[in-house]
């Protein structure tokens, strides 16, 4: 049973699922938006989400912290260069997943995951 477990494992052994997220993020925020299946977006939202609030606070701790959750200094430092400054005033739900459909026969379901425009985030209630 799986009770309490919080992720999915994609048949991943630990260091398997975190090399994935760590690769996937960081062609996230390099390449600003990027596709995959729906299951690995929405695994990914949370694993950004958490950096891109990290890096808001912008201390040496926090840049060492999302340095080595990335693995990589070019993307740590476009995740506290630019979009801490993109999104200083937005409280949350930096990232948006677009479903593309199956493409192919075999293939699972695609998503697109990008960043959303910068903003406020405050809705205006309705249409």
């Amino acid at each position: 049973m799986r009770h309490h477990k919080a992720h999915r494992k994609f048949h991943r052994e630990k260091r398997q699922y975190t090399a994935l997220m760590r690769s996937l993020a960081r062609s996230l925020v390099l390449h600003e938006a990027i596709v995959t299946t729906v299951a690995k977006a929405k695994e990914l939202r949370p694993f950004v989400e958490t950096l891109i609030t990290t890096s808001k606070e912008d201390t040496l701790a926090s840049r060492r912290l999302v340095n080595t959750r990335l693995g990589s200094t070019e993307a740590a430092k476009k995740l506290h260069d630019t979009f801490a400054k993109r999104y200083e005033t937005r409280a949350g739900g930096y990232t948006r997943l677009v479903r593309l459909g199956r493409v192919g026969k075999r293939t699972g379901e695609q998503a697109r995951v990008e960043f959303v425009p910068a903003g406020g985030g405050s809705s205006s209630g309705g249409k």
